[in-house]
């Protein structure tokens, strides 16, 4: 019987690399072409100098709350990364996926996966390990490859 291929999605709000496993012993490759880069400047130099106002009928005018442009970009990078995953899942490359990210991407990514690749996840480690070493990565992930 074949090992299951795992794939390690190792992402944040602005980058994300993925790397493979494929049988005990064999260590952690990077998977090559899956490395993102999103350029998300600062909101600052994203929206307007000042948040619009409001007149508001006898109350007097009040500031509109800005969009968080940095926000949105991010939660946009998190689909993009989703659906890589899809497209190559549906390829068959993988047969389980571990995703390491800190807490909030962890959620944009949940909620951008598809019901297929969401059924592949097996773990997920809410860290930012985007700029680990490959030796970092697979002590993160030593517990959950041999399950």
């Amino acid at each position: 019987m074949k090992a299951p291929t795992t794939w390690i999605l190792i992402a944040d709000g602005g980058r994300a690399k993925v790397m493979r496993h494929t049988a005990a012993g064999q260590g952690l490759s990077p998977v090559p072409g899956l490395v993102f880069e999103n350029d998300n400047p600062p909101d600052r130099e994203q929206g307007t100098d000042r948040p619009g106002r409001l007149d508001d009928a006898g109350v007097g005018r009040s500031a509109v709350q800005e969009t968080d442009w940095h926000e949105i970009a991010k939660t946009r990078f998190a689909g993009q990364v989703a659906k890589t995953m899809e497209k190559h899942l549906q390829k068959g490359a993988f047969d389980r996926l571990v995703v390491i990210a800190p807490p909030k991407v962890l959620g944009d990514l949940r909620q951008q996966f598809n019901h297929l690749v969401a059924d592949k996840l097996v773990a997920d480690i809410p860290k930012d390990l985007t700029k680990s070493t490959d030796d970092v990565i697979a002590k993160a992930v030593d517990g959950v490859l041999y399950v």
